[in-house]
């Protein structure tokens, strides 16, 4: 697999999918991790709404797979992956406001490597696993810590409108092993970490989760936060940066 670059974007209201070449997208006529051909229709990147790069069924979270954030958070190194889910509904693109709802007074950001999946993942091993993962993209895990805290369970914290932030773009052929990855608020560097940092590795989690559910084509896992989570207010930006990847800017702003 070459080291490529894809995106989805809005054009005239319908959601395409596109190759990025420097300062272009080449149109694809599908998804391409479902083999996606040029169209020959090449458009200006500077004048495209950048989606999420997957239409994910689902979005699956990993809970603590970092030790550093296992231990601010105050909680073990876990025996086995922590997975939690994400609907839909949360997604959010590039450039696209987080919005915190007004049930809490405490969301978090999280920054995040994610995987895109290219395959239908059922019951594998993690050669299998492995080989599913067609490409990563920069991910924030916005969370409502103080509702986190008091129900104890990860679904209404986890799961608000835009919550699950992700792109700007999926890169392909990059191993996941040892990227830096760094999230900034308003150009200030809050979490500075390497995924060599991660207690299981992004094969282990594929594998793991396939176990009990199906991951179909398109669908996120990502695969946990380094330490240094905060807190947002409305007026920030937060950046989520990805070595081999690209940078996640999103603005936040309270819900209307």
């Amino acid at each position: 697999m070459t080291n490529a670059r894809y995106c989805r974007f809005l054009h005239e209201g319908r959601a395409h999918h596109g190759r990025v070449e420097g300062n272009e997208v080449v149109v694809l006529n599908a998804a391409p991790w479902a083999g996606g051909k040029d169209t020959g229709i090449r458009r200006s990147l500077a004048g495209l709404t950048l989606l999420v790069p997957s239409d994910a069924s689902k979005v699956v979270c990993i809970g603590q797979n970092y030790r550093k954030h296992a231990e601010e958070m105050g909680k073990p190194v876990p025996p086995e992956p922590l997975i939690f889910i994400k609907p839909s509904t949360a997604l959010n693109g590039m450039g696209s406001p987080i919005r915190i709802p007004k049930a809490s007074q405490e969301v978090h950001y999280e920054a995040e490597l994610a995987l895109v999946i290219g395959e239908r993942v059922r019951n594998a091993d993690e050669a299998t696993a492995a080989r599913a993962i067609w490409g990563l993209t920069c991910f924030n895990d916005v969370t409502a810590r103080d509702i986190q805290k008091r129900e104890i369970q990860h679904t209404r914290a986890k799961g608000y409108d835009t919550f699950a932030c992700a792109g700007p773009w999926a890169v392909t052929g990059l191993s996941a092993g040892d990227l830096r990855i760094v999230c900034r608020v308003n150009g200030q560097v809050r979490q500075d970490s390497r995924t060599s940092d991660m207690i299981f590795s992004p094969a282990r989690l594929v594998s793991f989760i396939s176990q009990g559910m199906t991951l179909l084509p398109g669908d996120l896992v990502s695969t946990g936060t380094p330490s240094g989570v905060g807190k947002l207010e409305a007026g920030d930006t937060v950046e989520v940066e990805v070595e081999g990847i690209g940078t996640l800017v999103n603005p936040v702003e309270m819900e209307p």
